[in-house]
Parts: C-alpha cells; sequence; structure tokens
C-alpha cells in the first residue's frame, strides 16, 4: 500500500494543503496586529489571488507542455517554503509582502499542477479523486490543531501543581494566549508552513512521474491557456465559470471573516473563543469533508453535476444564515463549520472532476487553471479587497461589529449563484464536444 502510486499521490495533497492550512485561518488577524493599515492587508492578501492570474498565463503552460509536472513541483515548493519562512521572521511591511508574493507566485500553481499529477495517474478520477483529494483535507486539519498548543500560555501553565496527564491537559486548555501575545505566537503558522513546504519539495522527487503533453494533432505550440480560455465559448462552460467566481467570493468571505469573529469578545459582537481553539473550530469543516469526500463519487452518480454543485453552493447560505441569525449561540455557531465539507467537495472538487471530464487531455492542467483564475484569482481578489473594509469600515463601529449585517452579504450573493446555476447550467451528456470547434447543443 505504501509504495502504491495513490498512497504517494495522498500524501501528496497531504503536504500540499498543509502549508495553506497552516497560515490562512489566522492571517486576517494577524495582519492588523503589525500595524498594517486594512490597504497593506489587501495586497498582503491579494498576492495569492494575483499569483493565480499569473499562474494561470504562464506556469501552468509549463507545467501542461514543458515541464515534468513532480519536477515543477519540487522546485517550486522548495523556493516559495524559503520565502513563506521568512514570513515568521518579519514585521516589516514591505518586506512581508515580497515574500508572500514571492511564495504565492510559486506555491498557487502548484495546485493545479497537483491535480493534474493526481489525475494522470489515476484509473477512474470519478471514483478515486475524491479519496486522494481527501489526503488535502487531513493536511488542513493537521495544520490546525497543533496551534492548539502553541497558543498556551505557558508560564501559567507551568506555575500550576498538575496531577497527571489528564490533569495537566485540562490546565493546558485552561490557559490559551490572549491579546498580543496571541497574536505575536501567529507568527509561527509561517514557520510551520516553510518547514512543510521543504518536506514537500522533498517528497515530489518520489512522486510518479507525469511528462509534459504534446500539443493535439495540428495544435503546434499554440498556448495551452489560450486554448482553454476558448473553451469558454461553450455556455455550460461559461456559466459554470461565472458561478464559480461568485463562490469563490463567498468563500473567501468566509476566511475573511470567520477566525476574526470566532476570536472577538462577546461584548464586541463575537463569539469570544479562546485564541487556541480558534483554528481546531474552523478545522471541523474540514473533518466533515473528508466524510463528504468518501461519498462524493456516489453523490454525482445519483444527483449530477448540476444538482451536486447547488448543494454545494447553498451550504454558504446556510452557514453565512446561522452567523447572521444566531450569533449569540456559541454551539450553533461551532457546529455549523460542519457544512464546509459539503460547500468545497460538493462545489470545488467537483468541478476539478467535472474539468478533468470535459476538457482536452494537453491543456487540462490549464483548464485547471482556468477555473482556479476564479477560485482562488479574480473571487479571492474582490474579497481580499472588500473584506477588511467593510468588516473594519462600514461595520465595526466603536470597536463592536455588527457581525449580523457583515454575513447578510455572503447569504444573499451564495443564494443567487445558486439559483444561477439552476437555471442556466446544462452541460451535454458527451464531454467530447468540447474537444470539438463548434458550440454546445441546446439542452
Amino acid at each position: 500500500m505504501n509504495s502504491s502510486p495513490r498512497f504517494k499521490l495522498f500524501i501528496m495533497m497531504v503536504l500540499e494543503f498543509f502549508i495553506w492550512g497552516a497560515w490562512l485561518p489566522l492571517i486576517f488577524g494577524y495582519l492588523p496586529s503589525l500595524g498594517f493599515s486594512p490597504g497593506q492587508q489587501s495586497l498582503i492578501l491579494n498576492a495569492f489571488p494575483v499569483a493565480s492570474v499569473v499562474g494561470m498565463f504562464f506556469s501552468n503552460q509549463w507545467a501542461d507542455r514543458k515541464f515534468a509536472a513532480e519536477k515543477f513541483l519540487a522546485f517550486s515548493h522548495f523556493i516559495g517554503g524559503v520565502a513563506i519562512l521568512g514570513c515568521g521572521f518579519t514585521k516589516d511591511f514591505t518586506s512581508f509582502f515580497l515574500l508572500m508574493l514571492v511564495h504565492c507566485l510559486l506555491y498557487v500553481p502548484t495546485i493545479s499542477i497537483t491535480n493534474s499529477i493526481a489525475f494522470a495517474n489515476m484509473k477512474d478520477p470519478a471514483k478515486e479523486f475524491g479519496i486522494v483529494r481527501m489526503g488535502g483535507t487531513i493536511g488542513w486539519i493537521l495544520a490546525a490543531w497543533p496551534f492548539t498548543f502553541i497558543f498556551v500560555n505557558w508560564d501559567a501553565v507551568n506555575a500550576v501543581k498538575t496531577a497527571g496527564f489528564v490533569d495537566w491537559i485540562g490546565t493546558v486548555f485552561a490557559h490559551p494566549l490572549t491579546g498580543d501575545a496571541a497574536k505575536a505566537a501567529t507568527k509561527w503558522t509561517f514557520i510551520v508552513a516553510g518547514i512543510a513546504s521543504l518536506v514537500l519539495a522533498a517528497f515530489s522527487f518520489t512522486l510518479p512521474h507525469t511528462p509534459p503533453k504534446k500539443a493535439s494533432a495540428g495544435a503546434g505550440e499554440k498556448l495551452a491557456w489560450l486554448e482553454a480560455l476558448k473553451l469558454l465559448k461553450h455556455p455550460f462552460v461559461l456559466v459554470l465559470w461565472l458561478v464559480t467566481f461568485v463562490d469563490s467570493f463567498v468563500h473567501n468571505c468566509y476566511f475573511n471573516w470567520t477566525g476574526v469573529f470566532l476570536g472577538t469578545p462577546k461584548e464586541a459582537g463575537g463569539v469570544g473563543i479562546a485564541a487556541n481553539w480558534i483554528t481546531p473550530v474552523m478545522s471541523i469543516g474540514q473533518i466533515a469533508e473528508i466524510l463528504t469526500m468518501f461519498v462524493l463519487g456516489a453523490t454525482l452518480k445519483k444527483l449530477g453535476w448540476r444538482i451536486t454543485m447547488i448543494v454545494g453552493i447553498l451550504g454558504h447560505a446556510a452557514r453565512f444564515a446561522v452567523y447572521s441569525f444566531v450569533p449569540d449561540s456559541a454551539g450553533a455557531i461551532i457546529l455549523i463549520q460542519v457544512l464546509h465539507g459539503i460547500c468545497y467537495a460538493f462545489f470545488f472538487a467537483t468541478v476539478y472532476i467535472f474539468v478533468d471530464a470535459y476538457f482536452p487531455k494537453d491543456i487540462r492542467t490549464s483548464a485547471q487553471g482556468l477555473f482556479n483564475l476564479q477560485i482562488l484569482g479574480i473571487g479571492a481578489l474582490v474579497a481580499n479587497s472588500v473584506c477588511p473594509w467593510l468588516m473594519q469600515s462600514v461595520y465595526t463601529v466603536d470597536k463592536v461589529t455588527n457581525f449580523k449585517g457583515l454575513f447578510i452579504v455572503p447569504l444573499i450573493v451564495s443564494a443567487a449563484a445558486a439559483v444561477a446555476l439552476a437555471l442556466f447550467f446544462h452541460p451535454p451528456k458527451n464531454p467530447e464536444v468540447t474537444a470539438g470547434t463548434g458550440s454546445a447543443p441546446a439542452h
């Protein structure tokens, strides 16, 4: 089992998403603690989506036709790992921004590349991808839990006499870091991410060889991303691409606001969860995602592309409805995190499988990049530009945040996206339609 290609693909996904999951959830509260303005925060946060745009037009072309995917993965994670490691040791805006930009420019394309390596080495992607991609979910969870112990006031713990391991654990959980100390400890999220990236750089050389794909007959040296972009002429592809942008915006609203919402004291409008429990609470969604990935193949077979994706989008609406209308119930807020699994697997993972099924083989990495342009690029760019401003300048007065009003925005947007998908997304039964020159047949 340990030597099987699928196991290696699984470990690849664990490490790939461990890196991202280590630093993303807490960066939104960390940047203000460094004294960065909302504009500076947006610049740093937007390094990731900007890298998605660059990756679409540059590195994905290499991954498709010029470079063995596993070697590209190793190079990207080595340089990118050193860069994100550096973010843990600087508090200067210019240095932090440049290091984050280098990391993102090299990391973001690897999301498409890992998908392509996985699809190239699976016999039945519709059945196998959910299990392999589940490794990414586990990686994200594993990245969250160590911080339960990093964000602990160890001086206070050591001052308490404990009897046995259980008593000691209780004491640890009862003494989280608070205030500036908790914010300062967030630097460890970048250090841990950097170490994981260097580990994946080394592990990449053990992955199945995935050579570049030659252009299809008659395609010559056409740009793979341009060939992928041309597929937007099919109405069903265009509709899905636009809905993907909207869902990405909503998805990034969740990451921009949830950590802050959970950690903000109740008297200031938040839930009041201790700093060392924020990432574990948010990881509940990833735990649920594991179960969702297990049933994704069966769900697609039973419900089809459109209904599965609609359910995924409505998961966002339901979660923000709870945030908006029962913000005083910590139990409900924690419990509703389980919907993250449905939100991710039933929409984003389904989109990746859909692309693999409907797009020509020689441009599939760029086709994945086309949708990552929305998932990780434009949707995130808009959210990261708007969310800090909305929270700090529109919905916060006298240090009290009107989270109810804030969460109504993604609630309405996600509901509208679900309706649009239901009305206008009609993929043909024959995936090969995208390989031709004509438009998709009407349904």
